[in-house]
């Protein structure tokens, strides 16, 4: 069932992407379209956590911090050969494993996933 619940989020995401309103009805038409049944509690769920968000800021967050790990890790590699730096790396790589954790866990967690 987590795998439904991802379809809900997915369907609101296609939405958002295709420059569709996120509402209970464009929503319930895309999970018609899967092929699943719609169940009105996740919609108005899902709904009403995104009214409370601002999605472009979520997902530019979201797609920014791999792109910064990713960015950070050339830098940092001259300075590894110190025990100091190691250290240091690992404590960067945590903390980008913490924003990802914080990300997903906002609308996932509506749905036990």
């Amino acid at each position: 069932m987590a795998q439904e619940g991802k379809a809900y989020i997915h369907a609101a995401l296609a939405l958002y992407y295709a420059g569709q309103e996120v509402n209970e009805e464009n929503l319930k038409k895309v999970i018609e379209a899967l092929g699943l049944q719609v169940d009105e509690a996740k919609i108005k769920m899902l709904v009403a956590s995104l009214s409370e968000i601002n999605l472009e800021e979520v997902l530019k967050s979201a797609v920014a911090a791999p792109v910064a790990a990713v960015a950070a890790a050339p830098a940092a590699a001259p300075a590894a050969e110190s025990g100091e730096a190691e250290e240091e790396k690992k404590e960067e790589e945590e903390k980008e494993e913490e924003k990802e954790v914080d990300l997903s866990e906002g609308l996932g967690g509506l749905f036990g996933f």
